[in-house]
């Protein structure tokens, strides 16, 4: 599953590594205001936190990262850095994210790297939960399988001797019953009995009824929940379990194809682009682009600073959130909407891009350091791969009078990241030509998640996808962030659409249309009428296009999809404010960065882009924001 969301220009034009690419290293005395952190700022960070507490206490962190400068400070530095001006100090700060170990006691401070000072340190508020890591994901899992009264349900289910169970730890989720204290909720599964030794056997395929329910404060589980089978929410004791057939997705398992021939992707002079590390972050530059790249733990790719040609585009572009609700009424499946990134990170849960054939042609690859529970550096490696691709025809016209033919091929280049949350991959690109286009690539990837179903069932609201396995229907809504500074930092949004003209004796025949172009004057949600032809364009209004005389401006393009399905009262719709419009605009505010709010994990709503829109600010010539929603249901 594709989807896309495009930016194309609008009256605006006038690691491993092929040996030939250019790779350098630039000095910096300081490290960039928008570098990731280092690993020695990691662990300063994490000790100016520790010492705010007695001697021996026990800290659990989740997050530590750059916590960005103010943009008005930002910009400056940015336009000095191009001009070659003398650059200002800008202090690094970093954002930890904690708790007291073993309690829902759950901090935010601000650190001041460059002061070695902490400048604030609070206990969040009730309702307020961090994201699980990778640790504590492991920890449930144990926790999970090894209590008393889940062995004891397991032992009704008369498993085949030397079976092998693998739990799959989930976010809690949100209905408002008895879910203030952070919890998970975990589902169960079994391999193949007659191939259990095999660690990456297909356990999807084979889904159990009982889902263990624990605790993040005592570590322990709190209820034992068992899963409708059936076609209502009727709810039956464990029964033995019959056979049932694997269904196993690696190569050794299956018969693979012999009659392909090898496809190359050959570049024997290297690749065209340019990689200048500085320090933590890259500036890429390819065919007049140029950027910046960042990576954290949350938003993994994070592009700064995107020029053409030495023209302002983009400040920072990111995907913001995502949100993946479910159809199956039933508790606990009702509580099923995962934010990927608020509650896993698509930094932290990004793949080792060499390990496989996820990239092809000459490549350059990225790393990362991130940070763990104990407050410790974590390297990432080769979490975005870089390279060049054919994109088909870029333009093509034929003289018919004559035969010949001009065509140009369309190169793009790619920065991708591949993330694994649990079941699910996210292939995740972004994509630039050289028609001044950018493109964001969402592919959906991976293994559905699955549950139990009895045999020779059917249910609206999921498909059986192996007997006696269910994938219920859901949504996959993204929001991508796009900061725009479209020669320059006063833009404007507006939209076109395709309108009839009355008949007239200007328009006799009722052939007429014209196209209307409508401004947005404050902050809200917008959404696109397909049967209009309606599309958004980000202007700079003070500036021209030299042959029409109309404002420079980038057009989104962005697919038509499904809003969210729950309804307006629904924890869903609350939690994820993005998922109910195409387009969100909002003015710039330092730190409203998730489109779903800063903590997604059993979170209530009313902090992220739809409250801020609210506000109903000016963005017309102002510094405006624009989140923009794309999605697939399946």
């Amino acid at each position: 599953m594709r989807v896309f969301c495009r930016f194309t220009t609008y009256n605006i034009m006038a690691a491993e590594l092929s040996s030939s690419l250019p790779v350098r290293t630039s000095k910096q005395a300081d490290l960039h205001p928008l570098a990731p952190l280092t690993a020695d700022e990691i662990r300063a960070a994490a000790s100016i936190v520790q010492s705010q507490w007695p001697t021996g206490s026990d800290l659990h962190y989740k997050t530590i990262t750059l916590e960005e400068p103010a943009k008005a400070e930002t910009v400056p530095f940015l336009e000095a850095e191009h001009s070659g001006k003398q650059l200002t100090t800008i202090n690094r700060r970093a954002l930890v994210t904690y708790y007291l170990r073993r309690t829902n006691k759950f901090h935010e401070a601000i650190v001041n790297l460059t002061q070695q000072t902490i400048e604030s340190n609070v206990r969040l508020g009730p309702n307020v939960h961090a994201p699980g890591d990778g640790e504590e994901i492991m920890a449930i899992e144990r926790i999970a399988l090894e209590d008393e009264g889940v062995q004891a349900e397991i032992a009704k289910l008369k498993l085949p001797e030397g079976s092998s169970i693998v739990v799959d730890p989930w976010i809690y989720g949100s209905d408002g019953i008895n879910d203030d204290d952070r919890m998970w909720q975990t589902f169960m599964y079994m391999r193949d009995p007659q191939n259990s030794g095999e660690a990456d056997s297909n356990h999807y395929a084979l889904p159990l009824s009982i889902s263990p329910v624990v605790s993040s404060e005592s570590m322990k589980v709190i209820r034992i929940d068992h899963l409708p089978t059936g076609k209502d929410s009727t709810i039956k004791e464990p029964q033995p379990w019959t056979p049932k057939p694997a269904n196993e997705y690696i190569p050794e398992a299956q018969a693979l194809r012999t009659d392909l021939k090898p496809l190359n992707v050959v570049q024997p002079e290297g690749a065209s682009f340019s990689a200048t590390q500085q320090g933590t972050s890259n500036i890429i530059e390819w065919q007049k682009w140029s950027f910046r790249v960042g990576f954290n733990q949350r938003e993994g790719m994070v592009l700064y600073d995107v020029r053409y040609d030495g023209r302002n585009l983009f400040y920072r572009l990111s995907l913001s959130d995502m949100n993946i609700p479910y159809a199956d009424p039933r508790h606990p499946f009702h509580k099923k909407s995962a934010f990927d990134l608020g509650d896993a990170g698509a930094g932290v849960m990004a793949n080792n891009l060499k390990l496989g054939c996820d990239c092809l042609g000459s490549i350059h690859y990225l790393s990362a350091v991130l940070s763990d529970d104990k407050g410790e550096p974590m390297d990432m490696p080769n979490v975005v791969c870089i390279h060049e691709q054919d994109g088909g025809i870029g333009w093509k016209h034929t003289n018919y009078r004559t035969g010949r033919a001009a065509v140009v091929r369309n190169r793009e280049l790619v920065l991708q990241s591949i993330i694994t949350v649990a079941n699910y991959e996210y292939i995740l690109a972004f994509q630039f030509n050289q028609a001044g286009e950018v493109d964001y690539e969402v592919r959906a990837t991976g293994i559905l998640s699955t549950q139990p179903i009895d045999e020779g069932l059917e249910v609206p609201w999921g498909t059986v996808v192996h007997p006696g396995v269910l994938a219920a229907h859901h949504q996959h809504i993204f929001s991508l962030r796009v900061d725009p500074m479209i020669d320059g930092y006063q833009n404007r949004l507006v939209y076109d659409e395709a309108l009839p003209m009355p008949r007239s004796d200007f328009n006799p025949h009722g052939t007429g249309y014209f196209s209307k172009e409508t401004l947005c004057e404050t902050s809200g949600g917008y959404d696109v009428d397909v049967s209009k032809n309606q599309v958004y364009k980000i202007q700079n209004a003070g500036v021209r296009n030299a042959v029409n005389n109309k404002p420079v401006a980038y057009k989104i393009h962005a697919p038509p999809f499904q809003k969210i399905i729950s309804d307006t009262e629904s924890f869903n719709y609350k939690r994820a404010e993005f998922s109910d419009r195409n387009i969100y605009a909002v003015k710039y505010r330092d730190g409203e960065l998730f489109a779903g709010g800063k903590y997604t994990n059993q979170s209530r709503g009313g902090t992220g882009v739809r409250s801020w829109a609210n506000r109903k600010e000016n963005i017309v010539d102002d510094d405006l924001v624009v989140f923009v929603q794309f999605g697939i249901n399946h």
